[in-house]
């Protein structure tokens, strides 16, 4: 198999990477393309004893560290790939190169060790710090509705784990209507079934009247919301729940969240 055969199957991944990493589409294009042209120009210089994907991000990262681009433009368009952008474009070079090269690509410390000419502790700090600047644009106020005070005080905890504020904890729809409205909150997380059988559903619903938020449900039973008749919940949790899987489902709610995206 020729190498450019070897390198086709990951051009696509490579351009989607150059796309997060520069910012558009037409700058991360181009850098690619000036990593192609320079495995034509000196092929017997591609390294031979690594995976083809590693020698071909090698090579890309090579041209573009050499080109010191340290500004990311503005992504163009709206939606939630703008605003991660937004957000990515907040980060220095480095720790963006390495969140991305693991998140994104799925390469390891020591795969993005040997990408970036940097040994595997830098790395983890590097992705430590692109990690903590993305929590700090993200940082939240937070309405827990939630009836069951073990299960708030649960929550609650983990909520203020990742630096965010609790502006309160509701225990029935007409409480969290009302403690939205006092203090609009930048995510909701929510149970169905409430303390005085009222609906954490017709609550989220309330409220989603007066002002946009994300919404997470929490509940021990989603099948009330997955129905198929309606637009079902993006951020669902079944109790008993992880919290390891809370936690994600809060940084990924706020990540893309239109009100906390980078101005």
């Amino acid at each position: 198999m020729s190498l450019g055969q070897q390198l086709h199957p990951h051009l696509p991944f490579l351009r989607r990477y150059a796309r997060a990493l520069t910012g558009s589409q037409g700058h991360g294009d181009a850098y690619v393309r000036a990593a192609l042209e320079a495995i034509v120009a000196a092929p017997e210089e591609f390294p031979t004893d690594v995976d083809p994907r590693l020698g071909l991000y090698r090579t890309f990262h090579a041209i573009w560290s050499s080109a010191h681009l340290e500004d990311v433009p503005a992504a163009s368009g709206g939606g939630r790939e703008a605003i991660a952008q937004a957000r990515l474009a907040r980060l220095t070079p480095l720790p963006r190169q390495a969140l991305l090269l693991t998140a994104l690509e799925g390469f390891t410390i020591d795969d993005v060790s040997y990408l970036i000419d940097m040994d595997a502790g830098e790395v983890e700090a590097l992705v430590e710090e692109a990690l903590s600047e993305i929590e700090a644009q993200t940082r939240a106020k937070v309405l827990i509705i939630e009836d069951e005070p073990i299960i708030a005080m649960d929550i609650e905890t983990i909520v203020r784990d990742l630096g965010h504020d609790v502006t309160a904890i509701a225990v029935t729809r007409e409480d969290a209507v009302r403690e939205a409205l006092a203090d609009r909150p930048g995510l909701v997380l929510a149970d169905i079934q409430l303390a005085d059988d009222s609906s954490g559903i017709d609550a989220v619903k309330d409220i989603l009247a007066e002002f946009s938020v994300p919404v997470i449900f929490i509940t021990a039973f989603p099948e009330r919301l997955l129905t198929g008749e309606r637009p079902e919940p993006t951020f669902l949790i079944t109790k008993p729940f992880q919290r390891s899987t809370v936690k994600a489902a809060i940084s990924q709610a706020l990540f893309f969240d239109e009100a906390t995206a980078p101005a």
